[in-house]
């Protein structure tokens, strides 16, 4: 128990020095599960121990959510008063770090109306686009990292006691956010930040025009725009401080061309939309947008998803990912985006990041739409990976170049 509890002090560390890399003076909004108090707790403390002037926490309950999709009429779904997205979006322009304590369970919308989760969320992108606005532009610290809560442990390790499977939980999460096996977890992440930072070099430096994905279900063609770059692992806000974005990350990425998408692609993971699984589903892209969908389970969901506004209906990432990496090597589903997609190559339906195309901070809406720059109130990742993925670059000159093979990087990074 006392090594466990160095692990998970440990951690609180990871996320603030390595996650949010939190910064003298700085303030910071923690938005948690209730379950993780705890833990939340020792976050706070390592905040104020790097120097916070602040630390506001949102508390996140399962089951307060479960009643307001249940009895909430639909109209105040659809009409959220803006002053309950206030706080957030003036904490970002006041340069709050934001780190994001994720603990959903995964079955949590399962048996409530889609249509009124859809409205709901439609209402929230639009209340808090400052506030994505300015995470999507790395213009402050953001950060997600992973706590056990009852019910996805239960989702992931079913035949366990409550107990047991929120240790079995932790353990994985612990081992996967590089925290086991390391004196220091800090350091474990900047050598692997390296590794990840030559994957994006090498990919900048080949400048491909399109990939050309082909596995069992996907027959895929995506094109990229000019001025795109690729990233992965930390990277530096405005201002010039390094952050990890997501605790664990095992992926490089960019944008596609908003047009630039046609062919078939099918999921090989389930996706967890807002507390609803969407299962074994299948995407058919004409000139970017999608023109034909389903699912095997899931279906409303994906129509809720799709139908969000326009730009859900393109993708605004492709990201590259292992089939063996540590979250795949695990060997378990956690029906979780910010595990399962790092297990996994993926693409995401809705808003691009800006920091993905060269200017793109400084560009305006109608320069992003020119140059293919995709946008949404959305942004929803699902993976595609497998270990019979193939992955060809093609360079503006027609030559094509093996990215991925059988699932792997198809060249060493130096």
């Amino acid at each position: 128990m006392k090594k466990f509890e160095e692990q998970l002090r440990q951690f609180a560390k990871l996320a603030i020095q390595t996650g949010v890399n939190l910064q003298k003076g700085q303030g910071l909004l923690l938005v948690a599960p209730i379950e993780s108090v705890r833990f939340t707790r020792m976050v706070a403390e390592e905040a104020y121990k790097a120097g916070a002037k602040d630390v506001h926490t949102e508390w996140l309950d399962d089951e307060l959510v479960v009643q307001r999709y249940t009895h909430a009429p639909i109209e105040a779904l659809e009409n959220v008063p803006a002053w309950k997205f206030h706080a957030r979006n003036e904490m970002v322009k006041d340069n709050y770090a934001v780190l994001n304590i994720l603990g959903e369970n995964p079955d949590l919308l399962e048996k409530v109306d889609g249509s009124k989760v859809a409205a709901y969320m439609k209402a929230a992108g639009k209340g808090l686009t400052p506030y994505r606005d300015y995470m999507m532009k790395d213009k402050m610290q953001w950060s997600i990292v992973a706590y056990p809560t009852v019910a996805w442990s239960k989702k992931v390790f079913p035949e366990k006691s409550v107990e047991e499977a929120q240790e079995a939980m932790m353990e994985e999460i612990l081992r996967i956010s590089r925290v086991t096996g390391n004196e220091d977890p800090n350091a474990a992440w900047k050598a692997h930040n390296k590794q990840l930072h030559l994957a994006a070099d090498y990919m900048n430096k080949q400048q491909f025009t399109k990939l050309i994905y082909k596995a069992k279900g996907t027959d895929l063609s995506i094109e990229l725009p000019k001025g795109h770059i690729w990233s992965g692992g930390s990277g530096p806000t405005d201002a010039g401080v390094d952050f990890n974005a997501n605790i664990p990350t095992e992926e490089v990425f960019t944008m596609p061309h908003k047009n630039g998408v046609n062919g078939t692609v099918s999921s090989t993971l389930p996706y967890n939309f807002n507390g609803q699984l969407i299962e074994d589903f299948q995407l058919t892209f004409k000139d970017g947008e999608v023109v034909d969908y389903k699912a095997e389970k899931g279906q409303e969901a994906l129509k809720n998803l799709l139908e969000a506004d326009a730009g859900a209906k393109r993708l605004g990432e492709v990201a590259l990912v292992p089939h063996k990496s540590p979250v795949s090597q695990s060997g378990l589903i956690f029906y979780n985006t910010l595990f399962d997609e790092n297990a996994s190559c993926h693409l995401a339906l809705g808003k691009a990041y800006p920091t993905c195309i060269a200017g793109g901070n400084d560009m305006t809406a109608a320069e992003l739409e020119a140059a293919g720059v995709n946008d949404s109130i959305m942004h929803e990742d699902f993976m595609i990976g497998s270990a019979d993925l193939d992955i060809d670059g093609v360079k503006e000159d027609g030559t094509t170049v093996a990215v991925f093979r059988q699932g792997a990087w198809a060249f060493e990074f130096k």
